[in-house]
């Protein structure tokens, strides 16, 4: 054998080590992870998942580039690697147009929830997901698995191809699953039903770990009477979520000999950074700070386990900030910049009255969502009128508004760079409009915004691999995640 044929061979070799994916990967997104928040904090860890992730891992900023309300739209950016006008997740929910109420985007009454009233799948997301390409990639022996604090969450992360999705049903505190994937609940969450382990740590109260002094940022009330509170009322703002999550991926890894084989699995968790009293993603009480040091705790307790379980080399994690409140109303104040708040409710009701001056009295709009109007079609058909010129002098009318930018008939959203990256049938009316920089939507049913965050929203992203593999020289997006664990 010529030294050319050797180091040809070697060269491949060591390619097969760098590109081959360990025999298990973790991915955690974790709801309202921030860099400040981490950059902050970093001096509690002594030790710890986070502690160990800020050491070792490689460390970026991912970059949405589509509108974020606050949603899992982030999160099935993130597991397909594409746009939501691509992937179809634009918003969690979205105007039915057959009965007029906004709904669940993953509602889906062709399957059922098992432990739950939710009846979801994931056959609104229209690409593949992560655990679609794993399955593709590896065939059935994969076991690919999610375990989420939420449902849409855990479905997304879940994609169309996972064994089994689990996630905490908050009122009467158990594992749920959907009828859509093969296995069900698995085994594993339905001992920690059976066994009261979940109603156990939901009934836990959380009090501070420190003293109130050595916190950065407690409120003036928690300087004088610290915090508390019981998970079962807050459950997904918990540690006690972040505990039982951990606590079912370790138990499932076990029963199902997740990263044992040579064909790669998938564990696919959620967590979060958010504590019941944060009204933003960036830390501003004690009771936020305490629940990052219980989320470094169990982040490292889950590394520990499967460090011992499957030794360093043979697992990857990754973690990863969805963006769920950005910044707070007085967080804006403080850095000069004032807020003011859209209800297209509203604005639809004052957009109906307007059009029945004009074509008569009759119910000419069907509701309003997010930055988009619903005209009734079927009355516009009936009569025999034009949608296109009811659209424009419904869009010309809005213009009037306070607050909004731009109104437009959805067809030209393909002309409007704000909205084309999220633009999807599913999630858009017939009229649909922009706002001026200050202003925010407010929700339907509730006076909060819905929270579009940014044009441009950033996440920490942490990856950790104990194995020989190159990290990217190039700077990563939020499209390429998927990419750099399977290629």
């Amino acid at each position: 054998m010529n030294k050319r044929t050797i180091i040809s061979l070697f060269c491949l070799f060591s390619l097969t080590i760098l590109s081959a994916m360990p025999r298990l990967t973790v991915v955690v997104v974790v709801d309202g992870l921030s860099s400040e928040s981490l950059h902050l904090l970093r001096p509690y860890w002594q030790q710890g998942g986070l502690r160990t992730l800020s050491e070792e891992a490689y460390q970026t900023h991912l970059f949405f580039p589509h509108p974020v309300y606050g949603g899992n739209e982030t999160t099935a950016t993130l597991m397909t690697g594409l746009l939501p006008r691509e992937h179809g997740y634009a918003m969690d929910r979205c105007f039915r147009r057959i009965d007029r109420r906004v709904c669940q985007l993953l509602s889906d009454e062709h399957y059922h929830g098992i432990g739950s009233d939710q009846a979801l799948s994931p056959r609104a997301i229209l690409s593949p997901t992560l655990s679609d390409k794993v399955r593709l990639r590896e065939g059935r022996d994969a076991k690919i698995y999610s375990i989420g604090i939420e449902a849409p969450t855990a479905i997304v992360m879940a994609g169309h191809s996972a064994n089994a999705c689990c996630w905490l049903e908050p009122d009467t505190p158990h594992w749920a699953a959907s009828s859509f994937y093969s296995e069900g609940l698995p085994s594993a969450a339905d001992q920690m039903n059976i066994s009261g382990r979940v109603t156990e740590l939901a009934a836990r109260t959380w009090t501070p770990r420190l003293d109130m002094l050595t916190y950065n940022r407690p409120t003036d009330r928690e300087r004088k009477h610290g915090f508390s509170y019981t998970s079962a009322s807050v459950l997904h703002r918990s540690p006690a979520a972040n505990e039982l999550v951990v606590e079912l991926a370790l138990n499932l890894q076990k029963s199902q000999q997740l990263g044992v084989d040579m064909v790669p699995d998938l564990l696919l968790l959620q967590m979060t950074a958010l504590s019941p009293a944060a009204s933003s993603d960036r830390i501003a009480t004690a009771e936020q700070e305490d629940q990052y040091l219980w989320l470094n705790q169990h982040l490292g307790y889950l590394m520990e386990q499967l460090t011992k379980r499957l030794g360093k080399e043979n697992y990857q994690i990754l973690v990863v900030g969805r963006p769920v409140l950005g910044h707070s109303a007085e967080q804006l104040a403080e850095a000069g910049l004032t807020t003011q708040r859209f209800n297209v409710d509203q604005a639809a009701a004052l957009a109906s009255t307007y059009l029945m001056a004009i074509y008569g009295h009759e119910r000419w709009i069907d509701g309003a969502y997010g930055q988009s109007i619903y005209l009734n079609r079927t009355l516009i058909e009936r009569k025999k009128m034009s949608l296109t010129e009811i659209q424009n002098h419904l869009a010309h009318f809005l213009m009037d508004f306070e607050g909004v930018q731009l109104a437009f008939p959805a067809l030209e959203a393909t002309h409007q760079p704000a909205l084309l990256p999220s633009y999807t049938k599913r999630c858009f009316g017939d009229i649909l409009f922009t706002l001026e920089p200050g202003w925010q939507l407010m929700a339907n049913d509730h006076d909060v915004t819905d929270h579009v965050l940014d044009a441009m929203p950033a996440a920490p992203l942490l990856w950790w691999t104990g194995s020989v593999r190159a990290f990217p020289e190039q700077p990563v997006t939020a499209l390429d995640l998927d990419k750099l664990l399977i290629y």
